[in-house]
């Protein structure tokens, strides 16, 4: 039994996470988010998957460019693999059940906690006073998000594991307050070679889609030579991989390209170093390229079919929405009464 089964034994299993339409997608939100949400939606648990264009507003956004992002990452769900008949895929704002438990989450949270969380810092830096009051809440809106579903297990990056122990302290203050076991307990899922992929030119920086260097990242809708040029001219360090995985650890540039391999062909850190442990990068970077190219221009192909049918994009959403809405409706409904809302 899963550590989120035993955690939760009244509640059905089931899994939510979601990515916001920020733009530019890339091999970092593949491996960390996509690849994983994929993998789980054939486990025999419920998945559900969001577009989180409410947290996307937390910090401006152009409307049109909104419009886009949101619908190229919808392309980019689906063509990574994901099944909308299999997964329910939706985007955040078109099921108002989040946002209006999340007003509740902002009652039941407490200052202290918000200040303690470190990703509000981060985006905020020196300007904190101007910075939106939604980005301050964020992690109760992501609260709301998961537990709207009763979602008992969160696919996250590291950086996102504090929101969900946030998410767990704002269901036990929830439960605790009004006599309750209403809100699961809800279990952060960190695992994979690659659930953080760093920058091919500096591998002590997370990949990111904001680096002015292009070629310290790969974008999903590159094309297949241009995913090749850009693991080719990859940083590393002059010495050959070391023969075993602890070798990597003082040496961050292969230590990336290895997870990145790891992760593109399923496989632990341990059996791939088994393989490649003592190869020049002159021979390891062309396994990779062929590996990547194989494995991920196919889904740039993809998305740009999808992007070609932009009102096929927005049915999935809006049958997805109304699947949501099915799970969430009562949840929240519920959440109401025992709060003491008359008429709900």
């Amino acid at each position: 039994m899963s550590e989120a089964a035993q955690n939760n034994p009244a509640f059905t299993p089931r899994v939510f996470s979601g990515i916001q339409p920020s733009g530019g997608l890339t091999l970092g939100n593949y491996l960390g988010a996509m690849k994983r949400f994929v993998d789980m939606q054939g486990s025999g648990i419920e998945t559900i998957y969001c577009v989180v264009d409410m947290h996307a507003i937390t910090v401006w956004q152009d409307p049109q460019a909104l419009q886009k992002q949101t619908r190229e990452l919808t392309a980019g769900y689906l063509a990574a693999g994901l099944d909308p008949t299999k997964s329910i895929l939706f985007n955040q704002s078109q099921v108002p059940e989040h946002a209006q438990l999340a007003w509740i989450f902002n009652c039941v949270a407490r200052l202290g906690w918000m200040n303690r969380m470190t990703q509000f810092k981060d985006k905020a830096g020196k300007n904190a006073e101007k910075a939106s009051l939604g980005l301050y809440a964020y992690p109760a809106l992501m609260a709301a998000d998961i537990l709207v579903y009763h979602a008992t297990q969160v696919p996250v990056g590291e950086d996102q594991k504090q929101h969900v122990e946030l998410t767990r302290d704002i269901a036990a203050k929830f439960n605790h307050d009004y006599g309750t076991e209403f809100f699961p307990m809800t279990d952060p899922v960190i695992e994979g070679a690659a659930t953080r992929v760093m920058s091919l030119r500096d591998g002590s920086k997370k990949m990111s889609k904001s680096d002015p260097s292009d070629a310290s990242r790969i974008n999903m809708t590159d094309d297949a030579d241009a995913i090749a040029k850009k693991i080719r001219k990859a940083k590393t360090d002059p010495e050959p991989l070391p023969s075993e995985t602890a070798g990597l650890a003082e040496r961050p540039e292969a230590r990336n390209l290895v997870n990145i391999y790891a992760a593109l062909s399923e496989q632990s850190v341990d059996a791939v170093m088994a393989d490649v442990g003592g190869k020049p990068f002159s021979e390891f970077k062309p396994m990779l390229a062929d590996l990547a190219v194989a494995k991920l221009a196919p889904i740039s192909t993809e998305m740009a079919r999808y992007m070609e049918d932009p009102a096929e994009i927005d049915r999935i959403l809006a049958d997805g929405a109304g699947r949501a809405r099915k799970i969430a409706s009562p949840i929240l409904k519920k959440t109401y009464e025992i709060v003491g809302m008359v008429g709900a």
